[in-house]
């Protein structure tokens, strides 16, 4: 029997720091997040991070979180029961870090009878520390605890028409009665060693600014080009002008050199350019969460006004919208029929 997991990324189980402490450890200590030497990354999570981080972290989640929970768990909660109204085959939901784990969702499949399994990783875009690692983390629960079960991957779909074409519609919808100057795609910020690493070539990631748009095999696994190539797309699909649109990069960590422009200095720069009225997009998640929510929607909009910005707007992700679950539920049975995946 087929099934489908749908993995995202995670939740604290409460906003209080002794919550977020676990939830935290699991995240940096992955390797694919921290890709330093375990004695290293140990030492900086646990010898250091650790110790101030989740209290801090506890009141940013604090701000967003709704009566039945986090954000990010109940919009994943909501899409997957949508999901489940448009197919035949049991799916299940797992969160990468947390409680909510893989090893759960793929129990909860076995349960119903489930020996072959598509994994998808509700991320658009490829990235080591984050479809990357629930692909090898799921492989790795599979292999441990369910070895008699077949898996495949639904592929990063963030040129996939559909997508496009419903974020696009998404977008449109968060624009109504918003006279914008200009439109920030916001992406989640990674270190540019990261897109080093995930070159298979090992030559063709130089992130100068042109290696993006020459075609190479290296954009099945470069983030920059995928992140890139989702704003190209929906522009063409909106008809947006090119003056008005640009991308920039979130959430980064001090130290090494993260994808550039940096969204908080776009913040400062378009509106010292005049931009006073921003409209936000942040395409990298599928679902609203600490990162779109507090960082985005609340510190973003702050920081656009001190810089002297008018008007401001985060546009909210896909969430839970028919549109997008019709678009999912589609992929899944296609699968199910013919075996056949976006691409």
């Amino acid at each position: 029997m087929k099934g489908v997991l749908l993995v995202n990324l995670g939740s604290p189980d409460s906003p209080t720091a002794k919550d977020v402490k676990p939830y935290l450890d699991e995240f940096l200590m992955d390797e694919r997040v921290i890709d330093a030497p375990k004695w290293l990354r140990t030492l900086l999570v646990r010898g250091i991070i650790l110790q101030t981080r989740p209290k801090k972290s506890a009141k940013a989640y604090a701000k967003i979180w709704w009566e039945e929970g986090s954000p990010l768990i109940v919009l994943s909660e909501r899409f997957t029961e949508k999901v489940k109204a448009h197919t035949k085959m049991p799916v299940a939901l797992g969160m990468r870090y947390g409680s909510m784990s893989i090893k759960k969702g793929l129990q909860q499949l076995k349960d119903q009878g489930v020996d072959e399994v598509l994994l998808v990783p509700l991320y658009p875009h490829y990235a080591m520390s984050s479809y990357e690692t629930v692909v090898v983390k799921t492989m790795e629960v599979k292999e441990q605890s369910f070895p008699e079960m077949k898996l495949t991957t639904l592929p990063a779909f963030y040129k996939s028409p559909e997508y496009i074409k419903v974020l696009s519609e998404s977008i449109a919808e968060g624009l109504k009665d918003f006279d914008y100057d200009h439109i920030l795609f916001s992406y989640h910020g990674i270190p540019e060693r990261h897109i080093r690493k995930s070159d298979p070539t090992r030559f063709h990631c130089k992130i100068d600014g042109s290696c993006c748009s020459v075609n190479s095999v290296a954009h099945h696994t470069c983030y920059r080009h995928q992140v890139y190539e989702t704003t190209k797309l929906v522009k063409a699909e909106l008809g947006l002008p090119e003056e008005k649109v640009s991308s920039s990069f979130q959430s980064r960590l001090a130290g090494d050199p993260w994808l550039k422009p940096y969204t908080d200095f776009e913040f400062e720069r378009l509106a010292k350019e005049g931009k006073t009225k921003l409209a936000v997009v942040t395409a990298a998640f599928v679902s609203d969460c600490l990162e779109t929510l507090e960082e985005i929607a609340m510190e973003g909009k702050e920081q656009f006004e001190e810089a002297g910005g008018e008007q401001y707007k985060h546009i909210p992700c896909l969430n839970d919208g028919e549109a997008w679950v019709k678009v999912m539920a589609k992929w899944l049975n296609e699968w199910e029929v013919s075996g056949v995946l976006p691409v």
